[in-house]
């Protein structure tokens, strides 16, 4: 019988870097707490999953402090970032204060947080939440979708911002 030899552990630096070649748009999801407040966090980790019926996929840090209230409204918006909206991605990716301060934002007919000059928004209706790893695993059922001609995705290349043209 042949030995297998268990592989080596994964280094997390090493994982961050060549993962990071791997090029993804930035949204933010957000919705209001009960007093009408929005809540919301940048995130990179957004896919669609399926057509029938249409669901999206999004992966959530557990250390998230903001996920809680997102995930107790039941619904929210996925906002698909502007090219130009770099700011407020940094707004909704930091820790505590009010992230929405300075940032545009309008509350859609299903009560989702849509932000004012996405490329394109995705009202969700939460569906299920597994663990995985140091992540959640989101999924959610498209209430509703919006989209704008014209415009660039902001995206996230090698631990940096980054743009994209497309004609």
């Amino acid at each position: 019988m042949e030995r297998l030899t268990p592989p080596a552990p994964v280094d997390p630096a090493v994982f961050r870097e060549v993962l990071g070649a791997f090029a993804s748009g930035i949204t933010v999801l957000a919705a209001t707490d009960p007093d009408g407040r929005p809540v919301g966090l940048a995130c990179q980790s957004f896919a669609s999953l399926s057509l029938d019926p249409p669901l999206v996929l999004i992966c959530v840090g557990k250390g998230s402090s903001s996920w809680p209230a997102v995930r107790a409204a039941g619904r929210f918006g996925v906002s698909i970032l502007d090219a130009r909206q770099r700011a407020v991605c940094e707004a909704l990716g930091r820790r505590g204060g009010d992230k929405f301060a300075g940032v545009e934002w309008e509350t859609s007919a299903h009560g989702t947080v849509r932000i004012t000059g996405a490329l394109a928004t995705v009202d969700c209706a939460l569906d299920t939440v597994h663990e995985a790893g140091d992540h959640y695993l989101v999924t959610a059922r498209v209430l509703e979708l919006t989209a704008r001609d014209g415009g660039s995705p902001l995206l996230y290349f090698r631990s940096d911002y980054a743009t994209g043209a497309f004609g």
